[in-house]
């Protein structure tokens, strides 16, 4: 007997949207398990980390602060992986994004609001978009793999802001701190009353709202989810498979530098090391947990948003705002889990056996006859997909 890997031809949609609740349910388990081992009380610690996080106006308004990054970083990764392409570098498309609406605002810090605004927002998504095409190109034209360059990418856009907040934009008031001077008000994003919850928050639900008429009522978006499940079939269609991977990747690169642009205009209005505690890497999470569907997204950023807030929350009670992270880590684990349980099944084969849609063919091929086809699948049975001795 051995273990065969099959593909489902046919994935149940209760299978498709139960794989998520499951995954994260899975997830706080084994979160709540660890927390366990360590002496802490797993209902104690959630029930803070949720009050923390939506126990009060204050908390939920914040929560809301840190889903925007994550809504638009989100909704970039998630259009890039509807055309299989692994865009690892949402974080430090971010901080290119932030790096080049600070230049704008240092540069020009006499412009009225109506002009330097829109020119950061602008300046922010063109660098991020670039930052992204950097990959993009190899990918398209020479086969290279995205999820490294990508990923290598993020280090050096974040080490370039880190020499930038350390050397030439250094604050000369600062006392030393890694920070750059501060914006003029002119430069600050106008924000929700009594509140930091910014109009980034504006421009991430119009972002989903663009992403979900492109990817399914354009031409074009259904170029991206052919050339996404079958770039072969898109190449034999007459689809120009390099000039969408082009346009996708700086799309996605687009919206992460939006994302960069909003956190230093609308949250810390000054550019400063570390801008981002993670939220291109978080993104990734969040697009996966919402199947890549746009409106999903903004509802996971709040929830991851929470899980952010929470952690800070749970410092009071001694336990380390890591725990966020980790809990992060887990949902990932377990959703890249159940979206690979979705996709295929794992069954007993005994030998001699015929596999199901093997005996079909072989019905099929014969007419009449599948008993023909039945006595000459076993020689094939169990070649590809097979785990295990005899």
């Amino acid at each position: 007997m051995r273990l065969r890997l099959e593909r489902r031809l046919d994935v149940p949609t209760a299978l498709v949207w139960a794989t998520p609740v499951v995954s994260v349910a899975l997830a706080l388990l084994a979160g709540a398990l660890f927390l366990a081992l360590t002496g802490s009380n797993p209902a104690e610690v959630y029930g803070m980390m949720l009050r923390g996080a939506f126990g009060s106006r204050y908390g939920t308004t914040e929560t809301f602060v840190k889903a925007i990054p994550l809504m638009l970083c989100g909704l970039g990764v998630g259009v890039a992986f509807r055309m299989l392409l692994w865009n690892i570098g949402a974080e430090g498309q971010l901080y290119m994004g932030a790096f080049a609406a600070t230049w704008v605002c240092l540069s020009f810090p006499e412009w009225p609001a109506y002009l330097l605004l829109p020119a950061m927002l602008a300046a922010g998504m063109l660098f991020g978009g670039l930052w992204a095409l950097l990959p993009a190109l190899p990918r398209a034209y020479l086969k290279a793999n995205e999820v490294i360059t990508t990923l290598m990418l993020n280090y050096v856009a974040i080490l370039w802001v880190s020499y930038l907040v350390h050397g030439p934009w250094r604050d000369p008031a600062g006392l030393n701190f890694p920070l750059s001077p501060p914006f003029p008000r002119t430069a600050w994003l106008p924000t929700f009353p009594g509140t930091r919850v910014h109009v980034g928050l504006v421009m991430a639900i119009v972002a989903a709202a663009v992403l979900s008429v492109l990817l399914w009522r354009t031409r074009w978006g259904y170029e991206v989810r052919v050339i996404g499940e079958s770039p072969r079939a898109a190449r034999y269609a007459g689809m120009n498979v390099e000039r969408n991977i082009l346009l996708v990747m700086l799309l996605s690169g687009a919206l992460a530098g939006l994302a960069g642009a909003c956190e230093v205009s609308g949250v810390v209005h000054r550019l400063q090391h570390q801008i981002s505690p993670g939220y291109g890497y978080s993104a990734i999470i969040v697009a996966w947990l919402s199947r890549l569907n746009p409106w999903a997204i903004l509802v996971v950023a709040v929830l991851f948003g929470g899980l952010l807030v929470g952690g800070y929350a749970v410092q009071l009670a001694g336990i380390p705002a890591a725990v966020a992270y980790m809990l992060q880590g887990a949902i990932l684990f377990f959703v890249l889990g159940g979206e690979f349980l979705t996709r295929y099944r794992i069954r007993l084969v005994v030998p001699g056996e015929v596999a199901p849609e093997r005996r079909a063919a072989g019905a099929a091929g014969s007419g009449s006859a599948p008993g023909a086809g039945d006595a000459v699948a076993p020689a094939r049975n169990g070649r590809a997909g097979d785990f295990g001795g005899n």
